[in-house]
C-alpha cells in the first residue's frame, strides 16, 4: 500500500487526458454513486473504475487497490447486515433488507475509493497542482496545499513502516491476529510520527518561502493545458454517468 499513489508513467490514453478531466471524471463516478439506489448500477461503477485501470496500463495496481479495500468491505458488510434488522429474516438474524442495504455501502465504498487513487496513479502531482491553477484558476496556495497533502501520503506510511521495523527489532509483535491488541501496540507509534511530520511540514514551509512561495500566480507556469477531443469525449461520458444514476 506504500505506493498507492504512486505515480506510473506510460502514454496511454488515460495518462493524456487533461488532469481536471481526470479530476471530473473522479467527482462524477463518486456523486453517481451516491445518487443511484441500484446495485447493478453501482455494480456498472465498479467495472468502470476497473477499466479506468486497465485502460492506463496499471491493471495491477487497480486489483491491488480493489483487494485491500475488499478486506474493509467484509468487515463492513458484516457491521451493517448486523445493524439493519427490518425485512425477511434469512440466515440466522440477517435479514434480506440487512443485506441488500450493506451491498449498497460496501459497492459505494469501492467505488468512491477507487478512481481517485487511479487517477493519482495515471497524473503526475505538479502536473495536477498546474492545471486546478490555469483551468480552474484556484489559488496556487491551496493547489500546493491538496497535493502536498497527497505527495506526503506515501512518506508517511513508509516512515511508519520505518518505525514498526525498528520496534519489531526489539522485540515487540506486530503480526499478532488480535485487531484490538495490534491497534493497541500502534497507538503509542503515532507520538514519534507527529514528531517527524511536524519537522517535514516546517521544512517544506522553509523550502517553499525561500523559493518565492508567495509570488507564484497562474502566469508562472509554462506548461499549459489545453482539452483535447478525447477530454471532450470523457466529460460526455461522464454526463451519460449521472444521467444514468438519477434515471435508473
Amino acid at each position: 500500500m506504500r505506493d498507492l499513489f504512486q505515480y506510473v508513467p506510460g502514454n496511454s490514453l488515460i495518462h493524456r487526458l487533461n488532469p481536471v478531466t481526470k479530476i471530473f471524471l473522479t467527482v462524477v463516478i463518486c456523486v453517481a454513486a451516491f445518487i443511484t439506489d441500484r446495485i447493478p448500477y453501482l455494480l456498472f461503477l465498479l467495472c468502470v473504475d476497473l477499466g479506468i485501470g486497465f485502460a492506463a496500463g496499471v491493471p495491477r495496481k487497480a486489483l491491488g487497490i480493489l483487494k485491500g479495500l475488499l478486506r474493509i468491505a467484509v468487515f463492513l458488510f458484516v457491521l451493517q447486515a448486523l445493524v439493519v434488522r427490518r425485512g425477511t429474516p434469512v440466515f440466522w438474524i440477517f435479514t434480506d433488507t440487512g443485506l441488500v442495504t450493506a451491498s449498497k455501502v460496501v459497492l459505494r465504498l469501492i467505488v468512491v475509493c477507487m478512481p481517485l487513487a487511479m487517477v493519482l496513479a495515471v497524473t503526475r502531482i505538479s502536473d495536477l497542482a498546474n492545471a486546478l491553477v490555469q483551468v480552474l484558476h484556484l489559488p496556487y496556495k491551496y493547489a500546493f496545499t491538496l497535493t502536498t497533502a497527497i505527495r506526503f501520503i506515501p512518506q508517511f506510511l513508509e516512515e511508519m513502516g520505518g518505525i514498526m521495523e525498528a520496534q519489531t527489532a526489539r522485540g515487540v509483535e506486530f503480526d499478532t491476529k488480535n485487531a484490538f491488541r495490534k491497534l493497541g501496540l500502534m497507538l503509542p507509534l503515532c507520538a514519534p510520527l507527529l514528531i517527524s511530520s511536524v519537522r517535514r511540514s516546517e521544512a517544506t514551509a522553509v523550502a517553499a518561502e525561500v523559493r518565492g512561495f508567495r509570488l507564484r500566480t497562474r502566469a508562472s507556469g509554462y506548461k499549459q493545458y489545453p482539452f483535447a477531443p478525447a477530454d471532450l469525449a470523457v466529460l460526455l461520458f461522464s454526463v451519460l454517468l449521472i444521467a444514468g444514476a438519477v434515471l435508473i
